[in-house]
C-alpha cells in the first residue's frame, strides 16, 4: 500500500521531483565534471612523463656539455639516470616550417613514445621520428624522407615511425606563442650517432636529469661537480611540464569555486524543497497515523523520497560530470589543440564520490528529520493543514507611508516576511545564479581584453625574426641596419635563487610596446630596469629599489635600480639597451622586430642568419585558439548555470505557490481576477530578482578577482570589465526570473477555490 502510495505521490509532485532531480544532476555534475577535468590532467600527464623519462632538472649551457662533464654529474649521489640534451629548431625544406631537431643520449630520459612504426635505434644514421601529429598535419608518412636545414647544415633522414614525447607535450616554440600549431611547428627525433656522422662532432647543450634531490642540493651538488655556477631548470620551469600542472592547478582553483558554488545552490534549495513537500504531506501523514502506521513505518515511508532523490540525481549528475570532463579534456575537443597525449582517460577523485555518497545521506536525513517533526503529537494533531506561524505586525504599518501603500505591496511585504525561508532561498537562489553568471562573463571580458591590449597591441610589428646562435652583434647590426627595425636580447640570469629571464630592448620604432600595471602602454625610460608585477609582488620592491642579479656561466653580477612595472609573460626584467651598455651588461642580439613580410625575409638578403621568422598573423592565430579553449569552459559553465536558475527558480515559485494555496483561493474568492493574482506573485519575485542581483554582482566581481590571480597569474592578467558583463548576466537572470513567474502564475487559473476554502483549521 505504502508502495502504491509511494508512486502517487511522486507522480502528483511531478515537477517538484523532477526539478529536485535535476537540481541533483546539475549541482553534482558540475562538481564532477570539473574536478574529473584537472585530475584526469594531472594522472594522464604523469603517467605520460614516467614512460618517457621526463627529467626533473635541467643543465643549460649554450657552450655545449662534454661526455667528462656528464660523467661527473652522473656520479653525484642521489641522480638516478642522466642523459646529454640537443633541442634546435631548424628549417623543414618543403615548407620552411620550423621543426625542434632533438637528441637525447639515452632514450629512458626525456624520450618518446612511438605510436606506429619502427622502434627508436640508436645507431641509425639515417632513420628520423616524428611528431605524429606534425605529420599529420603536413601530409608525412612512413618511410618519406625529411630534409631539415639549420644554416649551411642540411640533414636529411627517412621516417622511421611517428612518436608522441613529453618533451613537446605542448608543442610551442617560445612563450611568446600560447597554443601549438603543428602545420608551421613540430619535431623529430634522431639518434646520436646520426648526428655525430651529419656535424662530425657531439655536441649538446643540456644535460637531463632524474633525482630525488631537492633544487638547492642538486644545484648545490651540480655546481661543485663541475666547477661553475649553472643554468639549472626544474621541471616546473620547463613549458611541458609548468604549463600543464599549471592547468591542472587552476582546474582545480575552479573546481573549488564556482563549482561548489554551483552545488551548494542545488543542494541547499532542492534540501528546503524537499522539508517543504513534507510539509505539504502534512494531512496525508496525520491519515496514516490515524489508520494505525506506526511512526517508524510513515517515517521511513517518507525518508524513501529523499534518497530516492539523491540516488537518481546523484548516478545523472555522475553521468553529466563524466560528460562535462570529457567535453573539456578529449583528443578533439579543446584540450586536444592544446595538449599531445596518447592517452585521454577521464578519471574522477574518489573523494568525490565520498561527497555525493554525503549529499546522499543529507536528503535522506532532512527526509527524516521533516517526517519526523510532522508526526508529533496525535493523529487529531497531525491531520490539521501546516499553517505558517503567526507573524507579527511589521514596524512599518503603523507609519503614515504604510497606508499610502497599495495592496499589493502590503500583501507582498507581509508575505516575504510570513514565509521567510522561502523567500531567502529564492533570494539565495537568484544570487548564486548572478554569481556565476557575472564570474563567467567578467573571466570572458577580462580574456578578450588581455588578448586585445597584450597581442594585438603590444605586437606592432609584421614578423618576428629569431637570429641564428651563432649570429654575432657585428653582424646583427648589419641586418638591423638592412631592415630597419627594432631588437631585443634575452638571456638567463638568478635572482633571489631563482632564474629568471632578462631582456634588453631596442625599439626606435615602436614595433614592441610595453604595458604597465594598468594595462597602458608605457614608453620605457633609460634610468633603470621595468619588472614583471610577479616579481614585484613575490619579493615586496617598488619603484626606486635595487636588486643585484647574477649571471649564469660567469662570477659577473649586476645591480639595478627599478624603474617601473611591466606586466610580462615570462618572468623577468625588462630594460633599454641604452640602460645595459651604461651598466655594463654583456648581450647578444637575438630577437628582430620588422615590418616586411616573410616572403620579404626569406628572399631577401642575410636570409641564412635567420633560424626562425614567426608572422604577426602566426602568433594571433594560437591566441584564438586559446581563447576557444576558454570560451568552450566558460560557455559550459555559463549555459549549465541558466539552466540551473531555471530549475531552481520554478522549483521554489511551485512550492511557494502550493503554500499560499489558500490565500490566493481567498483572493479569488473575494473578486481578484487570475492576471491580478499572477501579477502579486510575478511582482514579489521581481523584488527579490532586484535584491539578488545587487548583491550578486560585487559577488561576482570579488570572487572573479579571486580567479583571475590563481587562474592567470602568469599571465599577469587583470580583471577587464566589458558591456557583457554588465548587460547579459542581468538580462538573463531577469528574464529567466520573469519566466518562472510567468509559468508559476498561470497556475492561477487552476484553484479549487470551493476545494481549498473547506479543509477544516
Amino acid at each position: 500500500m505504502l508502495f502504491r502510495k509511494l508512486l502517487r505521490t511522486i507522480w502528483h509532485y511531478k515537477a517538484q521531483f523532477i526539478s529536485m532531480i535535476l537540481m541533483v544532476m546539475l549541482g553534482v555534475g558540475v562538481f564532477v565534471g570539473f574536478q574529473g577535468e584537472w585530475y584526469s590532467i594531472e594522472r594522464d600527464t604523469f603517467a605520460f612523463y614516467d614512460a618517457t623519462g621526463f627529467a626533473d632538472y635541467r643543465l643549460v649551457s649554450e657552450y655545449g656539455y662534454k661526455a667528462e662533464d656528464s660523467d661527473k654529474i652522473s656520479s653525484i649521489e642521489g641522480v638516478d639516470k642522466i642523459s646529454r640534451f640537443l633541442s634546435i629548431k631548424t628549417n623543414e625544406s618543403k615548407d620552411n616550417d620550423v621543426v625542434a631537431l632533438t637528441v637525447t643520449t639515452d632514450i629512458d630520459v626525456s624520450g618518446f613514445m612511438v605510436t606506429s612504426g619502427d622502434e627508436y635505434d640508436k645507431t641509425s644514421k639515417d632513420g628520423v621520428w616524428i611528431s605524429d601529429l606534425y605529420a599529420e598535419k603536413n601530409g608525412y608518412r612512413q618511410g618519406d624522407e625529411i630534409t631539415l636545414k639549420y644554416g649551411r647544415l642540411s640533414i636529411t633522414g627517412t621516417i622511421k615511425g611517428l612518436v608522441k614525447s613529453s618533451e613537446y607535450l605542448i608543442c610551442v616554440p617560445d612563450e611568446n606563442q600560447m597554443m601549438p600549431d603543428y602545420e608551421k611547428y613540430g619535431y623529430v627525433y634522431i639518434s646520436p650517432a646520426m648526428l655525430k656522422e651529419k656535424l662530425g662532432f657531439e655536441f649538446y647543450t643540456e644535460i637531463h636529469v632524474i633525482s630525488d634531490l631537492d633544487k638547492k642540493e642538486f644545484i648545490d651538488k651540480a655546481n661543485d661537480a663541475l666547477g661553475k655556477t649553472n643554468l639549472v631548470l626544474t621541471k616546473e620551469e620547463v613549458v611541458s611540464y609548468g604549463e600543464a600542472q599549471g592547468e591542472a592547478n587552476e582546474g582545480k582553483t575552479m573546481a573549488s569555486i564556482l563549482p561548489v558554488i554551483f552545488l551548494g545552490i542545488a543542494v541547499l534549495i532542492m534540501a528546503t524543497t524537499m522539508q517543504r513537500l513534507t510539509i505539504n504531506e502534512k494531512t496525508q501523514i496525520g491519515t496514516l497515523k490515524a489508520l494505525g502506521f506506526r511512526d517508524a513505518k510513515i517515517t521511513k515511508h517518507y525518508t524513501l523520497f529523499g534518497l530516492f532523490i539523491g540516488i537518481v540525481g546523484s548516478l545523472l549528475g555522475i553521468g553529466l560530470g563524466y560528460f562535462v570532463a570529457w567535453f573539456i579534456f578529449n583528443p578533439d575537443g579543446s584540450m586536444g589543440t592544446y595538449f599531445d597525449l596518447p592517452s585521454w582517460a577521464i578519471y574522477i577523485p574518489w573523494w568525490s564520490y565520498l561527497v555525493i555518497a554525503c549529499i546522499i545521506a543529507l536528503m535522506t536525513l532532512i527526509s527524516y528529520i521533516s517526517a519526523k517533526n510532522m508526526l508529533r503529537g496525535n493523529a487529531a494533531d497531525s491531520l490539521k493543514p501546516y499553517t505558517p506561524k503567526a507573524m507579527k505586525r511589521l514596524s512599518i504599518e503603523d507609519s503614515k507611508a504604510w497606508r499610502k501603500l497599495k495592496f499589493a505591496t502590503k500583501w507582498n511585504l507581509r508575505d516575504l516576511f510570513r514565509h521567510k525561508a522561502r523567500s531567502f532561498m529564492t533570494l539565495f537562489g537568484v544570487f548564486g545564479c548572478m554569481i556565476l553568471l557575472v564570474a563567467s562573463f567578467l573571466m570572458m571580458d577580462s580574456m578578450v581584453g588581455f588578448v586585445n591590449k597584450f597581442y594585438y597591441g603590444s605586437m606592432n610589428y609584421e614578423s618576428q625574426i629569431a637570429l641564428k646562435d651563432d649570429t654575432t652583434n657585428e653582424k646583427a647590426t648589419e641586418i638591423i641596419d638592412y631592415l630597419n627595425c627594432d631588437y631585443s636580447s634575452t638571456s638567463a640570469v638568478s635572482f633571489n635563487d631563482e632564474g629568471i629571464s632578462m631582456d634588453i630592448y631596442s625599439v626606435g620604432h615602436d614595433y614592441v610596446r610595453f604595458l604597465d600595471e594598468d594595462m597602458e602602454f608605457v614608453k620605457l625610460t633609460d634610468d633603470g630596469i621595468y619588472l614583471g608585477q610577479r616579481l614585484i609582488e613575490e619579493n615586496n620592491l617598488k619603484t626606486g629599489d635595487k636588486i643585484t642579479v647574477s649571471l649564469y656561466g660567469s662570477d659577473k653580477k649586476y645591480e639595478f635600480k627599478i624603474a617601473g612595472t611591466l606586466r610580462t609573460l615570462t618572468k623577468g626584467i625588462v630594460m633599454t639597451e641604452k640602460y645595459a651598455i651604461e651598466s655594463g651588461v654583456e648581450y647578444r642580439i637575438g630577437k628582430l622586430y620588422s615590418e616586411k613580410s616573410i616572403d620579404e625575409l626569406q628572399n631577401g638578403e642575410y636570409s641564412e642568419n635567420y633560424s626562425v621568422i614567426k608572422s604577426r598573423a602566426d602568433v594571433i592565430k594560437s591566441f584564438d585558439s586559446f581563447m576557444s579553449v576558454m570560451y568552450t569552459m566558460i560557455g559550459a559553465l555559463i549555459v549549465l548555470s541558466i539552466i540551473l536558475g531555471i530549475v531552481v527558480l520554478y522549483n521554489l515559485g511551485t512550492m511557494s505557490y502550493f503554500e499560499r494555496y489558500r490565500e490566493l483561493s481567498t483572493l479569488k474568492v473575494v473578486g481578484f481576477k487570475d492576471k491580478k493574482i499572477g501579477n502579486l506573485l510575478i511582482t514579489q519575485n521581481i523584488w527579490l530578482t532586484v535584491a539578488g542581483i545587487i548583491l550578486g554582482f560585487p559577488t561576482g566581481i570579488w570572487i572573479t578577482s579571486i580567479l583571475t590571480k590563481a587562474l592567470a597569474s602568469e599571465y599577469e592578467m587583470k580583471v577587464i570589465f566589458g558591456w557583457m558583463t554588465f548587460v547579459i548576466p542581468v538580462v538573463l537572470v531577469f528574464g529567466v526570473s520573469l519566466f518562472v513567474s510567468w509559468m508559476v502564475s498561470k497556475k492561477n487559473k487552476k484553484i479549487d477555490m470551493v476545494e481549498s476554502l473547506k479543509v477544516p483549521e
